[in-house]
């Protein structure tokens, strides 16, 4: 049948809407079709809108038969709606669906707004319905609010969430740039530094065209493949603010990322200073030339230096929006230098000029200038360290990735252009310069070229100067000898001048915003704890004042040490280290081939990246070797120390990706290699069920696998699937994390079953992966057995059995408080709640104290009354410990006691290992492995075996032999003879009143009467049985009485597990067997094999 849009169907009319997206309303009641018929299955639904806008919009198919249920249905008041009569809210529907492509699901389309972080910057976090709210069958009686709907249509939340649920960082008004003034201008700036003005002459000088080309060449190829790397990364994924350091934390971890990013921060801190003092310093230069000195030279440089650092101080605090205002004119400043530097070269020379060596454009200088002259002591790669610093400054823009509108498109177009306008600068410089001005002049116009004079063939000669003096003494000019070449070949020499003040003032700016940016991210993520205070921002583009008044602090006290030329190397080194990680992690990145690794530039090669990598390092040692040495050594400590305080965050680093390349590599290595029994090591599977419920088990256990084995923590859910999977599923990470934190290498896993046993059983056949799998299953012993139900021992006894049947070893460990705290657990976990409780109350006055009225006070004691809450002493940080150690001890404080006594170091004493049947080794092995741990050192073996009383000795030599062969070292051997007598009345009484319960005693009843007994009770102990296990259960009590007499005073007893035949032991006597065994005495490991050889004398 159909249904059409009639009046009498449809509360609701307006008109129909054309969204992909829309919500649907159809009010489901208490009455269905099911009460009509409740042995059928429930109706499928099948609402579709391709058809025709004319045709029916919703259509129901229905089985034969069920047409009468659908009728009712519709008759019942249990109405559909579709999106032409959605209203936002009627008060007579109450549960939703969502529409997508006219279909009525929960399913929701792709939008950005799901795969948003919490608290983005970009917008809103929004949830998707989770696949328990697809799968599960629609709740009843949900309530749509007002306007909810509309919210969740418009894709803008999730239905029950509040407006104001979103933390989103609140961004309004704050001062975004694009790529052009955010990333172009400031690297362009940085990279054209001093080094322009007063060293490029020189370097050409040294080393001639064509190796000062080279040189240039190789320092752009460093900062090139530095920048292709840095694009990578970048459009791998949103960019937020810090800089170098955010670039290389998310992709090579923390550890890197936090080394590098405080030696970063600090050595642009300590650029400030350098290029403050490098200004200063020209600064006094003129001061000389005017011969207006105020002190002396050095106290000169740290007042204007020091008064120049407040004033760059003031403009960064104004706002980053006049910091940029002042890097736009201090890079128009710099252009007009440039150009009127290239315009000089083309303004005839005077004789002046000609007098120190410049000829305007000459071929025959641009030959002689094109090879290299080097003076003493310098060389090609001395001559490189000089000039490389120029050519930082790279990440002037990622530096303040946090204030860019686009990061991701920016930086990498920003960057990859400054470094080509600033290496075509520096070439045209170079070249232009090197063919304009001769390498040595006097400066004397007088030193011209007389006619019938010899000429020495240089190119000065050539032009009419003779420059040859210069050869056997010292001379002013030239690109050798005068720094101030390019003022001198200038059209206006002051504009030069100014050049060099913008250089050196807009790379201080730069560095002054750069290190507080990136220091405050490096804080923000809290991975140095004590640096916590400089996470704060202030204002609309939270600024990191207290960053910038620390850079202050920074930068003031290396002005005033003025001699900057021990420092200076080591700031280059800092930065080449940084562009070695930032290549490093491309290439990490990249090897790692995580699916997450999705960069959009995709002009980039891993190979290519570790190659700038390694050149950045070599560069390192080539610029200063000692300095290379103190960047490693600090990095190194940084790191050690960072790994060592492990911060709590995951970024999805590359390094984690490729952990997982490797382990899974590992993994399926190990399976092409057969197993050998040197290489064997117990992989234990514990039930410990949540691991801090039984933390003994879980620590004896790890005291045998840490370090050397497996050791997987299993817990059994029983009960419904539903509950038990949302339970299961909710605790698997808080479980795993309680592993981690209590440092305990274990692995966390979990089933839901309906029986216990069945979960035990999937646990032992599934676990592990290749050849790290599970051989030996570890679990406490029942204590409360004759308690519990029969369900519960069949189930105990079961996964024994299980165990045998997987050819899996047993450790069955016993001590006398019992291992389950979970009782403990939830006092303590009630009596924190009291304790937060207790302080949010506290808080809660303590704001309200100075609010006028009373009201709100007594209100709020009110609330403590009922709350039964009363004011403790003021000690909070013992308060909690206090209530939690009385209580628990009202409860029980030796089983909180007994729950840690394998996690203290064990006293002096003895480990007795009673090898009584030869399991393959598991027995021996076990206690072997717990002596080489630091808390059972001091314990030594002492090893019991049965033997035959007329051959003590000839047995106690051939077991020595044997555990000589094995290299196990031990205390004493004892050959037990007297194992199979029979126990004394008193034991035997014992242990028959522990089974008397349990027994059938058909023996004693007529023929029918025991059959009915025995269909009735199966699971009871029957007369047969027990006489024919009686020497067995003779041997069990004998044995308690022996261990009772020989390891009553043992630190730990281990005793190979009885085993029981499958049909012939009943549980409850199997039962009773390990209870009498391991009776009063201290605590015991039941011990049993798969029957393997774990140990072999072979080498």
């Amino acid at each position: 049948m159909s249904l059409n849009n009639s009046s009498n169907i449809f509360l609701d009319s307006v008109p129909s809407s054309t969204n992909r997206f829309q919500v649907n309303v159809i009010n489901e009641g208490q009455d269905s079709c099911a009460a009509v018929n409740d042995d059928s299955d429930p109706p499928h639904y099948e609402e579709t809108s391709f058809g025709h806008e004319t045709q029916n919009r919703l259509r129901i198919s229905f089985r034969p038969g069920n047409q009468e249920c659908y009728d009712n249905f519709l008759q019942s008041g249990e109405t559909a709606k579709t999106d032409s009569s959605f209203h936002a809210y009627d008060s007579h529907t109450n549960t939703y669906y969502l529409q997508t492509f006219g279909h009525n699901t929960m399913d929701a389309v792709p939008k950005i707004e799901y795969y948003r972080n919490t608290g983005s910057v970009s917008g809103p976090k929004v949830n998707r319905p989770s696949l328990l709210e697809i799968h599960e069958q629609l709740a009843k009686n949900v309530t749509v609010a007002p306007g909810s709907a509309d919210r969740v249509a418009n894709g803008d939340g999730t239905p029950g969430e509040e407006p104001g649920d979103s933390k989103a960082e609140d961004t309004a008004g704050a001062v975004k740039f694009g790529w052009v003034k955010g990333v172009l201008v400031r690297c362009m700036l940085n990279i054209w530094g001093v080094m322009l003005f007063i060293r490029l002459s020189w370097i050409v000088g040294e080393a001639g065209i064509g190796l000062g080309i080279i040189i240039i060449g190789l320092s752009v190829v460093v900062t090139t493949l530095t920048g292709i790397s840095m694009s990578a990364i970048c459009t791998n994924g949103v960019v937020r603010g810090g800089g170098a350091y955010y670039l290389i934390s998310r992709s090579l971890g923390p550890e890197f990322g936090g080394s590098i990013g405080l030696i970063f921060a600090f050595a642009n801190a300590v650029a400030v200073a350098m290029y403050v003092v490098g200004f200063a310093e020209t600064v006094v230069d003129l001061l000389k030339e005017s011969d207006s000195m105020m002190v002396d030279p050095t106290n000169d440089i740290r007042i204007i230096g020091s008064i120049t650092v407040v004033i760059l101080l003031g403009i960064s605090v104004a706002g980053m929006e006049w910091e940029a205002k002042a890097q736009v004119i201090l890079l128009v400043i710099l252009l007009i230098a440039i150009a009127n530097f290239f315009i000089g070269t083309v303004i005839p020379s005077n004789n002046e000029k000609k007098s120190r060596g410049f000829f305007n454009y000459q071929a025959s200088i641009f030959a002689e200038n094109f090879g290299p002259s080097f003076t003493k002591g310098e060389g090609f790669f001395s001559v490189f360290a000089i000039f490389f610093p120029a050519a930082t400054g790279i990440l002037a823009g990622a530096n303040i990735s946090g204030d860019l509108e686009d990061p991701q498109d920016a930086i990498p177009r920003g960057t990859m252009l400054a470094i080509f306008i600033t290496t075509v600068a520096y070439l045209g410089v170079a070249i232009c310069v090197a063919a304009c001005v001769v390498r040595d002049a006097t400066g004397s116009v007088n030193d011209t070229i007389i006619s019938g004079m010899n000429c020495n063939g240089s190119a000065a000669c050539g032009l009419g100067y003779d420059f040859s003096r210069c050869r056997h003494e010292p001379c002013q000019y030239g690109l050798m000898n005068n720094f101030q070449v390019m003022s001198m070949v200038s059209g206006f020499g002051p504009l030069i001048t100014a050049g060099i003040f913008s250089a050196t003032l807009s790379s201080a700016l730069a560095s002054l915003v750069s290190a507080p940016k990136v220091f405050q991210a490096l804080c923000k993520d809290n991975i140095f704890k004590g640096l916590q205070f400089f996470a704060k921002g202030y204002g609309k583009n939270n600024e990191p004042l207290r960053g910038y008044l620390l850079t202050f602090v920074i930068a003031m006290a290396f002005i005033l040490i003025a001699e900057l030329n021990v420092i200076a190397p080591i700031i280059s080194n800092f930065f080449l280290a940084s562009y070695a990680l930032i290549n490093f992690s491309c290439f990490h990145a990249s090897y790692a081939k995580s699916p997450g690794w999705r960069p959009a530039y995709g002009i980039y090669n891993m190979w290519v990246s570790l190659f700038g990598a390694v050149l950045c390092c070599a560069v390192m040692f080539v610029i200063n070797w000692w300095a290379a040495v103190i960047t490693y050594v600090i990095e190194l400590f940084l790191y050690i120390y960072v790994t060592y305080r492990k911060p709590d965050v995951n970024w999805g680093s590359s390094t984690q990706a490729l952990s997982y390349v490797s382990a899974l590599d590992n993994a399926l290595e190990l399976t092409t290699v057969e197993d050998h029994v040197k290489n064997f090591r117990p992989q234990c599977i514990v039930l410990t069920g949540g691991p801090m419920t039984r933390p003994a088990l879980l620590d004896i256990t790890h005291a045998f696998t840490k370090n050397s084995g497996l050791c997987i923590c299993c817990e059994v859910f029983v009960g419904p699937r539903k509950l038990c999977v949302k339970e299961m599923n909710s605790g698997m990470a808080k479980k795993q994390a309680w592993l981690i934190k209590n440092k305990i290498k274990a692995f966390y896993a979990a089933v839901a079953a309906d029986y216990f046993r069945d979960g035990v059983r999937s646990l032992l056949q599934a676990s592990g992966l290749g050849r790290m799998k599970p051989n030996t299953l570890v679990i406490g012993y029942k204590k409360n057995w004759r308690k519990a139900p029969l369900t519960e021992i069949e189930n105990y006894v079961g996964i024994i059995h299980d165990a045998f049947d997987f050819e899996i070893g047993v450790i069955i460990v016993r001590i006398s408080q019992g291992f389950d705290i979970s009782q403990v657990l939830r006092v303590q976990d009630e009596l924190e709640k009291l304790e937060q409780e207790r302080l949010a109350l506290e808080a809660t006055i303590k704001d309200n104290e100075c609010e006028e009225g009373s009201g709100g006070i007594r209100g709020l004691f009110k609330k403590a009354g009922k709350l039964n809450i009363t004011k403790l002493p003021p000690k909070k940080e013992s308060s909690i410990n206090t209530i939690q150690s009385r209580h628990v001890g009202e409860f029980n404080q030796k089983l909180v006691e007994a729950s840690t006594q394998f996690k203290k170091k064990q006293r002096k004493g003895t480990i007795d290992v009673w090898w009584l049947f030869d399991d393959g080794g598991l027995t021996l092995l076990i206690p072997y492995i717990l002596t080489l741990r630091k808390k059972w050192k001091d314990c030594k073996l002492r090893i019991y075996v049965g033997g035959k009383v007329n051959r003590i000795e000839e047995e106690k030599l051939t077991m020595a032999s044997l555990l000589s062969k094995f290299r196990i070292k031990f205390a004493d051997i004892h050959i037990i003879g007297d194992i199979n007598i029979k126990p004394n009345k008193e034991s035997w009484k014992v242990f028959e009143e522990m089974i008397e319960p349990y027994r059938l005693h058909e023996s004693c009843k007529d023929l029918t009467t025991a059959e009915k007994l025995k269909r009735e009770t199966p699971w009871k102990i029957t007369d047969t049985e027990l006489e024919a296990v009686k020497e067995k259960s003779y041997r069990q009590v004998r044995l308690n009485e022996l261990l009772q007499e020989h390891s009553r005073a043992a630190n730990l007893i281990v005793l190979s597990l009885p085993v029981a035949r499958k049909g012939s032991i009943s549980d409850l006597l199997y039962m009773a067997w390990l209870e009498i065994l391991t009776k009063n005495l201290p605590p015991v490991l039941l011990v049993r094999g798969n029957h393997k050889n774990v140990l072999t004398f072979y080498s």
